[in-house]
């Protein structure tokens, strides 16, 4: 599938107009992936890491309910890779599947000598068990801020590093090419404006794009940009239909959309409807326990027959004081819209949570265009195929940055210091002369793929949404804006389009893509879509 982007850069520059900057390694991105591979860049080379926002904004510092890995001696790495396995719907890697299992316990014993804070009970760190997961294998901190713990970790010890600089609030606008390879991107800030940044290599660790949709877990900063930057510097996208829905998520009028985690029904806690029916039984022999893909199915089909817009999370038949200590965050919140969590039923829905597809990496998380790597939500690893195993993303991150940074390091060691820059210029366009009103069409966009592209997928809905959403690609995509707000909704239109076309072109349903005229898996699917 060969997807016009039609245009090669979304703002204009002239190297002899714009401030340069140089370094060794670039990475795109500040959450676990990202700080984790700046972390393996040998301490000689010069590393900048950039985010959009603050280090607090990412997918990684909300990540709630842990990390998974073979810690327990009854556990083992094939539990671990089986669980994977069936959880991704037929399209996991294996090969992909056991590299990050059988080192996931290295990277956790590293960050514990770094000083991660893990839960413990009775002096032993506590294992919690999720959806999908044979055995109790999460790692938790701070009873619901697994993501925060990590984060905080990963950056105190970049704070010891003297070779590594954080840019926060800084925009990446476009990665920079020529003759085929990456050499860095061209960032914007409040500060100074637009500047080229030069790297020896550059890794893309920018998370996902769950802001394409209405209902979200994700942070403001997820609108796919990477993955629309990474696809006109000429990196290949892979199965881009395959959004994850998480199945809880808090519904109230008014409220953020905030992720309840998938913990607490693995505590014990029950999906009921409004009736008090506990119905999860009714779909999986596996309950509440069952993946995230049957799980939030199931609650949207109850929803129908309910003609109710959300089910229930009841945690009132277990301990009161164990749950709040176990759930801190998620108590505090509810407390906030008056409920009581271990009393008062919490209103639950599916919500678009994490992108299976991404930018297509190999083993060690290096991309198709020369110069250009990549780490986490932003990728199409072959880890989680068509349907992600719960906490499976946190020990990717910290996998694949890992190798990632190693990789880009031993690229960069290899090369001199070289300080002139190649004859790369993006002219300016005719400036429009009709505004536009951004904010409705971002809205516009966020209500059209939560109907067409949500759990439950239409032909005709998504052949509708194509049409309109290929319309304003058509007067939106070709202007050159000078703020972030422009270019984020370019790259959310971008990342829709192809999504569309990847889910119109699955004519079958398959992990988290499930079409309404093609509900069952079909053979002659199980490929992957590029």
């Amino acid at each position: 599938m060969i997807i016009d982007c039609g245009y090669r850069y979304q703002t204009p520059f002239h190297p002899k107009r714009i401030p340069h900057y140089f370094t060794d390694l670039l990475v795109i991105g500040a959450g676990v992936g990202g700080m984790r591979s700046a972390l393996a860049a040998d301490p000689r080379l010069a590393v900048l890491i950039v985010c959009k926002g603050e280090l607090q904004a990412s997918n990684s510092w909300h990540a709630q309910g842990g990390v998974a890995t073979v810690y327990d001696p009854q556990d083992s790495v094939e539990d671990h890779v089986r669980d994977t396995l069936e959880a991704g719907g037929g399209l996991c890697d294996e090969a992909i599947v056991r590299i990050v299992v059988e080192e996931g316990p290295q990277r956790i014993r590293e960050l514990i000598d770094w000083g991660a804070q893990f839960d413990r009970q009775d002096g032993r760190i506590s294992l919690g068990r999720e959806g999908g997961h044979g055995r109790n294998r999460i790692l938790h901190a701070n009873g619901d801020a697994t993501g925060r713990e990590l984060v905080r970790t990963l950056h105190e010890r970049i704070r010891c590093r003297s070779n590594i600089e954080i840019w926060e609030d800084t925009f990446t606008i476009d990665l920079l090419t020529h003759d085929g390879e990456c050499r860095g991107a061209i960032l914007w800030n409040h500060r100074h404006g637009r500047t080229l940044v030069w790297a020896k290599q550059t890794i893309l660790a920018s998370g996902g794009c769950g802001q394409i949709y209405r209902e979200t877990t994700n942070p403001e900063v997820a609108t796919g940009d990477g993955m629309a930057m990474a696809c006109r510097a000429g990196a290949e996208l892979r199965d881009m239909e395959f959004m994850q829905f998480h199945p809880t998520v808090l519904y109230i009028a008014g409220g953020a959309r905030h992720l309840i985690t998938e913990a607490m029904r693995g505590e014990g806690a029950r999906l009921v409807d409004r009736h008090g029916y506990r119905f999860m039984a009714d779909y999986d022999p596996r309950g509440e326990l069952a993946p995230r893909d049957v799980v939030a199915a199931a609650i949207v089909e109850q929803m129908t027959k309910t003609r109710h817009p959300c089910v229930y999370l009841d945690l009132s038949h277990l301990d009161a004081r164990y749950i709040r200590k176990r759930f801190p965050g998620i108590a505090a919140i509810c407390e906030e819209f008056r409920l009581d969590i271990t009393r008062d039923r919490i209103p639950v829905r599916p919500g678009a949570h994490y992108m299976m597809g991404g930018v297509t990496v190999d083993a060690d998380g290096r991309t198709g265009v020369p110069g250009l790597w990549a780490a986490g939500e932003v990728t199409s690893s072959g880890l989680h195929g068509a349907n992600r195993l719960a906490s499976n993303s946190l020990l990717e991150a910290l996998v694949f940055g890992a190798r990632a940074g190693a990789g880009a390091s031993a690229e960069a060691m290899e090369r001199e210091d070289r300080f002139d820059v190649p004859p790369l210029e993006s002219p300016p366009v005719p400036p429009a002369h009709e505004p536009l009103d951004l904010v409705d069409i971002r809205n516009s966009l966020k209500s059209l793929m939560w109907r067409a592209m949500g759990v439950r997928r239409d032909p005709e809905q998504m052949r509708e949404a194509l049409e309109d959403i290929s319309r304003w690609c058509g007067y939106v995509l070709p202007r050159q804006f000078n703020h972030p707000q422009g270019w984020e909704l370019q790259n959310m239109l971008f990342v829709s389009r192809v999504m569309l076309l990847a889910a119109l072109a699955r004519e079958e349903s398959r992990g988290c893509h499930f079409r309404t005229d093609y509900p069952q898996p079909r053979e002659e699917w199980r490929k992957h879509l590029t």
